[in-house]
């Protein structure tokens, strides 16, 4: 699985926005037509994963390494899951649970719904509120996960003016 040299997926929030400055769909004529961006231009690639067989106290830290908020789990190298912070503290420190003696595989939700990078953003603004969710994997049809699009990916690239993309552009919190 490929993972980005730099990081994971959401320490990238301010060099995204960056890239993305003038991407807002300038006015056209009526009558002419646009074509709408596809998931693969606003998720964020190479998202950081961990084994199943992983521990929580690992997903922390590699959150934390990367000012990241969740890590996708793989069996055999496919996806199995996502783990969140919230996850961890939910699922393991609530229940007073050792991070380092309960795997990911355990605790990470399974039911995932998934998008291809050739799906359009309305595709993912539709699963997003349809099933009440926050971050969407996008897999090839062979299973590689290729980025993650999150409601903050959203709304920076529906609207660079919310608070949510303001939110979701600033630099994480250290």
């Amino acid at each position: 699985m490929k993972t980005d040299p730099k990081g994971g997926h959401g320490g990238h929030r301010q060099e995204k926005a960056g890239k993305r400055t003038g991407a807002r769909k300038k006015s056209r004529p009526s009558g002419s037509t646009s074509r709408e961006r596809s998931i693969q231009d606003v998720m964020t690639p190479y998202p950081q994963t961990l084994d199943a067989t992983a521990t929580v106290m690992d997903a922390a830290a590699l959150m934390r390494a990367n000012n990241i908020g969740d890590v996708v789990v793989l069996e055999n190298d496919q996806l199995c899951g996502i783990v969140t912070d919230r996850d961890i503290v939910v699922r393991v420190l609530a229940d007073g649970s050792d991070p380092a003696m309960v795997t990911v595989g355990e605790i990470c939700s399974r039911e995932l719904t998934t998008l291809p990078p050739t799906a359009l953003i309305s595709d993912a603004v539709r699963l997003i509120r349809d099933k009440a969710i926050r971050r969407l994997p996008v897999v090839e049809e062979d299973g590689e996960v290729l980025g993650i699009v999150s409601i903050g990916d959203l709304a920076v690239a529906r609207d660079r003016g919310s608070a949510l993309a303001d939110v979701s552009a600033a630099a994480p919190n250290t």
